[in-house]
């Protein structure tokens, strides 16, 4: 792991302030080491993620994207071992269509990645809005949830990202004064303190300040007493970190015109009031809303550009469930992960976080993109050799390698 404030992806003219890490180096190290020389990364919400790994090479989405754009925006170059044993260097100059497929095509299916390199942001001062209550049912995160979908256009153009899970909600911003910030979050602060809850709007000085508070410390679970208490007592408590729990999950891009409408919102609010019973809703405020973007530059679904929520839904499943009883709760999400692709025709999903039986996946996934990365692929990896679950050629279900996945 090394900083450059002049790096020059090869064969390229232009430099970057970056930081090149290997694929073993975790977002924990990255952080700190980019705050250690007054810089930010730009990644994902957990110390455990790989890097340079499937994070980036699927979009990467962070809490800081809707001002700096996802991980796929920000790198730069990648060193990758392609299936014909080659060791390749790729960026913008060199072989642009492999770095194409890299930046947002999906892990597992053009080569393996050893090193990659990403635009830095100077070290800035983050606000942080921590908001928590504890709920007095259905009725009342109905309630919850419609005001975030009310307020979540107006946060997403004040350069608001974060998450929304059930009875709380932690947002950062990098744009906004601590007074500023204040007065954005008073509606669902007045909502939080009408129910005795816990509201803390903060400045940090950086974002690894941040980062070591809420997601590492023990500050997270008190931050977080319900919704994804089961995420954070895993982050907090090291002992849980080699416990895994089984969940069926889906996800969803949610475009802006569901938001900026009161018919949107109505519409919106009501479909996730009726999955309440359930699923446990999971906002991911994390699209790359106020980024300009590059124009064709990366692989993933459009519909990122136009999305102001990533939202998902997830049912945990009984470590002792039967087999009939999994189908049942994977049969049964997939029903409600269909309400939400009929609400938002023309959207898409998140690969790295998606259904795993998600319907006309290529689509789903990467657009109108899939036909170029199918041609990228069969160039890099003529015999198929990588090979995982609704990647890019994909050879589909029958294939003996998944004769174990439940069947619906």
């Amino acid at each position: 792991m090394f900083h450059d404030t002049r790096f020059r992806p090869e064969g390229c003219s232009e430099t970057y302030d970056a930081i090149t890490v290997g694929a073993g180096v975790l977002t924990q190290d990255l952080y700190k080491f980019a705050d250690e020389v007054n810089r930010t990364v730009v990644g994902g919400y957990h110390q455990t993620i790989g890097f340079a790994g499937g994070f980036v090479l699927g979009g990467g989405h962070s809490i800081l994207s809707p001002v700096f754009g996802l991980a796929v925006d920000r790198i730069l170059q990648v060193k990758v071992v392609t299936p014909d044993g080659v060791y390749r260097t790729v960026n913008a100059c060199q072989n642009p269509d492999l770095f194409f497929a890299l930046r947002g095509g999906g892990g597992s299916a053009f080569g393996v990645v050893m090193e990659s390199s990403h635009r830095t942001e100077p070290r800035m001062a983050i606000q942080a809005a921590a908001l928590s209550f504890t709920s007095a049912g259905i009725d009342d995160l109905a309630d919850w949830y419609a005001l975030t979908v009310n307020q979540s256009y107006r946060w997403a153009n004040e350069g608001w990202g974060g998450h929304i899970s059930g009875a709380s909600l932690i947002h950062v911003n990098p744009l906004l004064s601590n007074a500023e910030a204040e007065r954005s979050m008073t509606p669902a602060a007045d909502f939080v303190r009408a129910r005795g809850g816990s509201v803390v709007v903060e400045e940090l000085p950086s974002w690894w300040a941040f980062f070591d508070k809420y997601v590492l410390s023990a500050e997270a679970v008190r931050v977080f007493p319900a919704g994804v208490r089961a995420l954070h007592l895993m982050i907090a408590d090291p002992t849980m970190q080699g416990v895994g729990n089984e969940v069926a999950t889906g996800s969803r891009l949610i475009p802006s015109e569901l938001f900026s409408t009161e018919s949107g919102r109505a519409q919106l609010s009501s479909l996730i009031s009726e999955t309440l019973p359930f699923a446990s809703p999971y906002v991911r405020a994390a699209t790359p809303w106020l980024f300009n973007d590059e124009p064709g530059a990366t692989s993933i679904t459009p519909a990122w550009r136009d999305a102001i929520w990533h939202f998902g839904l997830s049912v945990p499943i009984p470590y002792n469930a039967t087999r009939m009883q999994r189908e049942e709760i994977y049969r049964a999400m997939e029903e409600h992960n269909q309400r939400f692709r009929d609400l938002t025709p023309g959207s898409g999903a998140y690969f790295n976080e998606g259904d795993v039986y998600e319907p006309d996946h290529e689509q789903s996934f990467w657009g109108d993109n899939y036909p170029t990365l199918l041609e990228i692929k069969r160039k890099y990896d003529p015999d198929g050799l990588l090979d995982c679950w609704q990647c890019v050629g994909w050879k589909g279900p029958e294939d003996p390698l998944y004769q174990c996945y439940i069947k619906l």
